[in-house]
């Protein structure tokens, strides 16, 4: 709104007149000497005014006014900390400043409240506000974090404290909503983090992890989440889904396997990623300075290339100049057909993961202590909790919670290996009920592989990328876990260990859905693939281990089937009069899924997983050799193992731009360094493949041309074996018409009339006719049979009665149709 003196107002001056005011009347800077704040005569009212300003301005409107006129009027910084710093903490029985407090949180909530970008909702006043308010935000909590007067999330504690100690019966909906306001608010402050696309101009470690996670143990709020989880179902329920969310938000991207490391070990692992880094620039350094410009060659440069049919060809660049190679890349690249690909969207989901986190050795330590009391306390009931109340739908849960919830467990079930390794490693010797599995059972049970299955099928089915991912990574993580428990020593570990892998072996629709997420990945994020590839390598490996233990392994395959009901009722003799699901159009009704049990052959199972499709999948995720570990390396490498040599698959590999990858990684420009623990193996298993892609060339000439294109299981099978699969087709036999059935009519006559009707419809009328000529020959044959006969009747002599018939005496009487 343009103002008096020319200036542009974002918002109307009415509105920011009135949050002024408010903001002036709620108190100030005490003039006395100790500089206190001073409430106004009405500091309670101010605050729900402008709770109400929030709720029914910008809530309502779809606006963002009211929250930008409290970003410029510092209301959050220059009043409601100072007010909540106070009331002292050994004031308890003040019940107004228990209530200012409320009030203040009241705020604090909406003002700190997650800003989605729901772009068929955004208005212009959403395009002005939301990048300042974000910035506001981190503000926000940067204030609340590291504010020296009171402490401001302990506070919120001291708020909520009178309402969770009444017991769960007699809570009234208010205290429910006080207790749900605290947890959120806990929740934005964990959550909130710079904007990935805007520059933030202050100290980023005052609202960094590091510091979240301090100022969480410092004022106690650890302790609070420990309580909660650990009382979870008993004295609080609804409450679920927002601890969740807290842990989420504290321990996301968060690795691991430093988190359990002492302070040597710490140091040394950051030396050693400080090393490689180092060498990988080094490397980079060096394949750059061979063909990178020097203070000679700053000049433009063009020159002719005669290429092998005659032609000549300009180039530009100094960098032609360099070797035949590079002249050889520089044609193709301006040859090479780049079709315009649009800007891939900005997800959401993928911005709330984040980048991996980077902890000190304080953070480290706090959080470590949380996480091992939060396994042995608050584990099973939290997420036995949470997984009943997605299962059941309840009206609290987010759609994004499902995906929280698989990302948790996936994550604490890491964090229990690897605090038993570690463990192991420092020769401790824990009780029996602290290293026993117990206290992750809560998800190794049938319920939650039902869960499992059920999100597997449903996020694969509806292409939700990101929960599919965190199932993966669920999944992987209970065969990892289950695993360590058939390897522990234990008889009792073992005997559960082999019970649950028969559980999450026996559904075939479990395996199809494996085979289905690798064989259909295209352009998903790296995140997605290093998941699916996760998951296919321990798969596989402990199905391979599993089967091979249990020779007789079943599985359950369902199909479906259409019923046979009326057949059935026919042979067996039974008629019902009353069916009507017998018509052509209850197929669809009619038919259901059958179930039958099958013995398992891994060998046909690991087929499915060779196809050029699945290949691709792996390739695409070794394309990134450079930035993947040890581990990953040593995944991808196993894999290609498996086609190459156990499944026989060679020819699969054979592909120009797959041979490339394969030189590149070992001989190339930007290879694999010497010194990775895993070079050694990709070297060897490169060289066994070229060994055989050249034994295979001497073999099938053809293959040089098909080395171009990907295979097909047919085109794989001729250039393995030299002739095509042979295959028997067995010609089945035409079906009988199903007798024409009338349910109410008795009439013969009526029934004749009813099919000719049909028939007629159908223009069918050849048929009719042709069955009326057929009636009628054989009608007139009668009639001249039956004459016959009496006329051999009139002539011959009546003979004796006891004298014997002759068989064939006369002609046979026609079929009757």
């Amino acid at each position: 709104m343009e103002l008096a003196d020319g200036s542009t107002d974002i918002v109307h001056p009415e509105v920011r007149a009135h949050i002024n005011s408010l903001v002036s009347a709620l108190g100030g800077i005490s003039a006395d000497s100790d500089g206190g704040y001073q409430l106004g005569d009405d500091a309670l009212e101010v605050l729900r005014d402008l709770k109400r300003w929030i709720r029914f301005y910008d809530e309502k409107t779809n606006r963002m006014d009211v929250a930008r006129c409290i970003h410029e009027a510092n209301l959050v910084e220059g009043d409601l900390l100072p007010i909540l710093s106070t009331w002292p903490e050994n004031a308890t029985d003040s019940k107004f400043k228990s209530r200012i407090a409320l009030a203040c949180f009241e705020l604090m909530v909406p003002l700190t409240w997650p800003m989605a970008r729901d772009r068929e909702r955004m208005t212009v006043n959403h395009h002005r506000h939301m990048p300042v308010l974000e910035l506001a935000q981190v503000g926000y909590k940067r204030a609340v974090v590291n504010y020296d007067g009171a402490r401001v999330l302990h506070t919120a504690i001291r708020v909520a404290l009178p309402s969770m100690a009444i017991p769960i019966g007699d809570r009234t909906q208010r205290d429910q909503g006080i207790i749900k306001l605290v947890l959120f608010f806990l929740r934005n402050i964990a959550m909130i983090e710079p904007p990935p696309d805007v520059k933030y101009e202050g100290d980023e470690s005052q609202i960094s992890r590091s510091a979240t996670i301090d100022a969480f143990s410092y004022q106690d709020i650890f302790l609070v989440l420990l309580t909660l989880a650990s009382n979870m179902g008993e004295d609080f329920r609804a409450e679920d889904t927002s601890v969740m969310e807290i842990i989420y938000h504290l321990v996301k991207q968060v690795d691991i396997e430093k988190l359990f490391m002492n302070e040597q070990q710490l140091s040394k692992a950051k030396a050693g990623e400080l090393a490689d880094m180092m060498s990988k620039e080094s490397s980079m350094l060096k394949a750059y300075n061979r063909k990178g410009p020097t203070r000679h060659n700053r000049f433009g440069t063009m020159i002719w290339v005669k290429r092998d049919d005659g032609k000549m060809s300009s180039l530009s660049g100094q960098d032609a100049l360099a070797d035949a190679s590079t002249r050889n890349q520089k044609m193709d690249n301006s040859k090479t057909f780049r079709p315009p690909r649009r800007a891939r969207k900005g997800d959401k989901d993928e911005k709330d993961l984040g980048l991996p986190t980077k902890l000190n050795s304080r953070a480290y330590d706090q959080l470590r202590s949380f996480v091992e009391d939060f396994l042995d306390s608050g584990f099973n009931p939290l997420f036995q909790h949470v997984r009943k109340t997605i299962d059941r739908e309840a009206p609290h849960v987010m759609q994004y919670h499902r995906r929280q919830f698989f990302y948790l467990v996936a994550w604490f079930l890491e964090a229990e290996r690897m605090r038993r390794k570690a463990r192991k490693q420092s020769s401790q010797n824990p009780s029996e009920d602290i290293s026993s599995f117990n206290l992750v059972a809560g998800v190794l049970n049938q319920e939650m592989f039902i869960t499992l299955n059920k999100a597997l099928h449903e996020s694969l089915e509806m292409k939700d990328w990101h929960e599919l991912t965190a199932v993966m990574r669920c999944f992987t993580q209970i065969l990892l876990t289950v695993q360590e428990m058939s390897e522990s020593g234990n008889e009792d570990n073992e005997e559960i260990a082999e019970n649950v892998l028969s559980r999450l072996f026996y559904e075939e629709a479990t395996h199809d859905a494996i085979a289905t997420i690798i064989r259909t990945y295209k352009d998903q994020s790296f995140n997605y693939l290093d998941a699916a590839t996760e998951l296919v390598h321990h798969f596989l490996r402990i199905l391979e281990g599993y089967s091979k233990q249990n020779i007789d392994m079943q599985v359950r395959s369902r199909k479906r089937t259409r019923r046979k009901k009326k057949a059935a009722q026919d042979a067996a003799g039974i008629e019902n009069d009353n069916d009507e699901n017998d018509g052509s159009d209850n197929d669809a009704a009619s038919a259901e899924r059958t179930t039958k049990e099958r013995k398992f052959d891994f060998h046909r199972f690991a087929t499915r997983f060779t196809p050029q499709s699945v290949v691709d999948t792996f390739v695409a995720f070794t394309k990134y050799y450079r930035d993947l570990t040890d581990s990953q390396l040593k995944r991808a490498h196993r894999y290609f193992y498996r086609v190459a040599f156990k499944a026989e698959a060679s020819v699969m590999l054979f592909r120009v731009d797959i041979i490339h990858l394969f030189y590149n990684m070992i001989k190339g420009p930007a290879a694999l360094e010497k010194s990775s623990r895993v070079f050694k193996e990709w070297e060897e298993l490169v060289k066994q493949i070229l060994r055989k892609c050249f034994k295979k060339l001497e073999q099938r000439p053809e293959l040089l041309v098909e080395m171009l294109f990907s295979k097909g299981s047919s085109t794989a099978f001729f250039l393995e074996y030299g002739f095509e699969r042979q295959t028997v087709t067995t010609a089945s036999k035409a079906k009988p018409a199903a007798e024409l059935v009338f349910k109410n009519t008795e009439e013969l006559d009526r029934q004749i009339a009813i099919v000719v009707g049909a028939m007629l419809d159908k223009n069918q009328a050849n048929h009719v006719a042709w069955i009326k000529k057929i009636l009628g020959d054989a009608e007139s044959e009668r009639e001249a049979f039956m004459a016959a006969e009496e006329a051999m009747a009139s002539v011959e002599p009546v003979q004796d009665e006891a004298e014997e018939q002759p068989t064939e005496s006369g002609p046979k009487a026609p079929p009757i149709f």
